[in-house]
């Protein structure tokens, strides 16, 4: 009798575990394969000059002719921002979205040079795709952005449930709330898994509606006399939507800067999912000629990124805006974790050019977008699944999302805390981490995509505390002497004014080193190179104990 084969999915986390960002889930049955959400990471603090942060697709690599489709959750950075950078290493597969989301990766490809050949396919919370062996139903959820969805994934294996960033709003802007009823709908037919967001977890309780938020502006603006600068993400189109509205309430004009911030605009406008019918949105030119009491601006930059308008602002280099005292500014967002130093630099800046910050949870300028602890078990009690999944989250986060899981009646042996790269399979009655991947980082610097390795970050990382010195000798190979330098350049190791003596020291010393080289070796350049790079290593951590890099350049005449 022939051995039957049990029926097996995968999931596969590339992004989104043990962080917060970067989300990326891989779904594998047989031949075929969908992605959800393709997002990017903010970079490290000893990631030093790296502008943003990939996943690694290196399991996806030879795969590209299986996958099916990519599927998205909604238009935030992460969960949109590297569609840019990784399409076309995906092979270019369809992107499925509802209409704002696929118009915020619109922008993004544009940019890139990429939109005329991407195959974006819009999708609605009342659709059904058939993905090779994966039939995708999207479902309607409230979040700090329009057009969100999660997913019921029907796998041969089972169902699984993809919530996707969500809280349960009942009262949200765009008046379209979570639909409880098609959640309710999947729990009752089984859920093998839940795949679910956990960024909030460790708040009790439940998470503010979004219209928290239009009251704290209606506050801000009634009792504001001068410029008021609202800094938020470019893609909260909602968030926007508020500022306008209070601004046309008072009597402002709204000006978006920033760029992604005035082509997301001007992509809401034309879709309408922004709303602007008193004319409430101007250019910079006709904002600057407004007083302060009739003008209101929306920037980018309140995660303190130090290209973004806000860090620009506050650094007093921005060729439009500059803040002066009287100006409010609001901070409409929550660090995102290892972005805290950078947004109270900004603050910081803001303060000392004579604005009042309005940031964090003062007056309620913002509210998460994210469940907390009673939406979350809510979730779960709809859903009823047999194994849990929690993604999107600090490692801290997804345990104790599976703590509360496990009050619900999960086993906690069902409960998945994962890392980027583990390789999760389920059959209908099982599931079990079964390998490992790759799920590393990969970092986007300038316009280098890949380029930036762990032995770059260790240079940078050595400049940065030590500094570099540069050695210029050169050599008359022939007669094995010295006929110039060796001269010295420093950066970042002694206080120049005061290093003469040191460096005249250092190069006598350097002279004698390459004075004491046999003949052969001098003739031999890197062994010249060699003795100058160890010799002045010494010398400089016995007079400073710094480790300096040290770049020998040696001139053969």
């Amino acid at each position: 009798m022939a051995k039957t084969t049990k029926k097996r999915v995968r999931i596969i986390p590339l992004g989104g575990m043990g962080e917060v960002g970067k989300n990326m889930t891989v779904y594998e049955y047989g031949d075929d394969i969908i992605i959800v959400d393709v997002g990017v990471g903010f970079p490290e603090e000893e990631m030093f000059g790296v502008d943003l942060v990939i996943p690694d697709i290196t399991y996806l690599h030879d795969k590209l002719h299986r996958i099916r489709g990519i599927f998205i959750t909604h238009g935030h950075e992460d969960h949109i921002g590297s569609l840019p950078y990784l399409l076309t290493e995906l092979g270019n597969p369809p992107i499925y979205g509802t209409p704002l989301t696929l118009g915020l990766i619109g922008v993004k490809l544009r940019e890139r040079h990429l939109l005329e050949k991407a195959i974006l396919i819009p999708m609605g919370p009342e659709d059904v795709i058939e993905a090779g062996a994966f039939t995708i139903e999207p479902f309607r959820v409230c979040h700090s952005i329009p057009d969100a969805v999660g997913f019921g994934i029907t796998t041969p294996a089972g169902l699984i449930v993809h919530t996707g960033d969500y809280k349960f709003d009942l009262t949200p802007v765009d008046g379209r709330p979570t639909d409880f009823g098609k959640i309710a709908a999947l729990g009752n037919r089984g859920v093998l898994a839940l795949v679910t967001d956990c960024v909030h977890v460790e708040t009790p309780g439940f998470t503010a509606s979004e219209r928290v938020v239009e009251e704290a502006f209606d506050r801000i603006f009634a009792q504001t006399d001068g410029r008021i600068i609202v800094a938020t993400f470019a893609s909260l189109i909602s968030r926007i939507q508020q500022v306008v509205d209070v601004a046309q309430r008072y009597g402002r004009k709204v000006c978006p800067i920033g760029r992604s911030m005035e082509n997301n605009v001007e992509m809401a406008l034309g879709m309408d999912y922004l709303h602007d019918p008193q004319r409430v949105l101007v250019d910079v030119k006709r904002a600057a000629e407004l007083p302060p009491n009739r003008v209101a601006y929306v920037v980018t930059g309140s995660q303190g990124e130090p290209m973004a308008a806000l860090s620009r602002i506050a650094g007093g280099d921005h060729r439009q805006l500059k803040v002066m005292s009287g100006d409010t500014v609001v901070i409409s967002a929550t660090p995102i974790p290892g972005n805290e130093k950078s947004v109270y630099k900004t603050i910081n800046n803001l303060y000392k050019l004579g604005a009042t910050v309005v940031h964090g949870t003062d007056g309620r300028s913002h509210v998460s977008g994210h469940a907390s602890q009673e939406e979350l078990l809510l979730m779960l009690n709809l859903v009823r699944p047999e194994f849990f999944v929690p993604v999107h989250g600090e490692y801290r986060m997804l345990v104790v999302h599976g703590q509360l899981a496990a009050q619900t009646g999960v086993h906690p042996e069902n409960v998945f805390v994962l890392e980027n790269g583990d390789v999760l399979e389920f059959t209908q009655s099982h599931g079990d981490k079964v390998g490992k991947t790759y799920g590393g980082h990969v970092m986007v610097d300038g316009s280098g995509v890949g380029d930036i390795g762990d032995a770059v970050l260790r240079d940078r990382k050595a400049l940065s505390n030590d500094g570099i010195m540069m050695v210029v000798v050169s050599i008359d190979s022939e007669e094995a002497r010295i006929i110039a330098g060796p001269d010295i350049v420093t950066r970042g190791v002694f206080y120049l004014p005061e290093s003469d003596g040191v460096l005249t020291e250092l190069r006598d010393e350097l002279r004698a080193i390459i004075d004491n080289c046999s003949v052969e070796g001098i003739r031999d350049l890197n062994t010249v190179k060699e003795h100058i790079r160890s010799g002045l290593a010494k010398a400089v951590f016995a007079r400073s104990k710094r480790r300096p890099i040290v770049i020998p350049v040696v001139m053969e005449v």
